[in-house]
């Protein structure tokens, strides 16, 4: 018999986001090659975050959730961003985990 565990309640806290910061952004569009369900290049040639109904989303400091199956893409994309304008943070309570700005 095999016995099916369910998340524990916490987890659903430690939930992450992601935005961009376009006044770093180089547009090198590393994020959309790793990522391209999380972030495009635009017209201006800076990259944005997409929500999860795959819009843009174009103001400054716009978040989006980080898919779980994408979580690796996402980090890989802030760990090799040149312009380290890439931030991933819990949205419990806004501590960044991977990015620029993470211990």
């Amino acid at each position: 018999m095999t016995v099916q565990h369910e998340a524990p309640a916490a987890d659903v806290d430690e939930r992450l986001e992601v935005w961009i910061d376009q006044d770093l952004c180089t547009g090198d569009g590393i994020c959309a090659q790793y990522a391209p369900e999380v972030f495009e290049l635009d017209i201006d040639g800076l990259a944005y975050v997409k929500s999860a109904q795959d819009e843009l989303l174009q103001e400054p400091g716009a978040t989006t959730r980080v898919p779980l199956p994408l979580l690796k893409d996402v980090v890989d994309s802030a760990k090799e961003c040149p312009g380290e304008c890439i931030h991933v943070r819990r949205v419990s309570d806004s501590v960044e985990v991977y990015g620029p700005d993470a211990p």
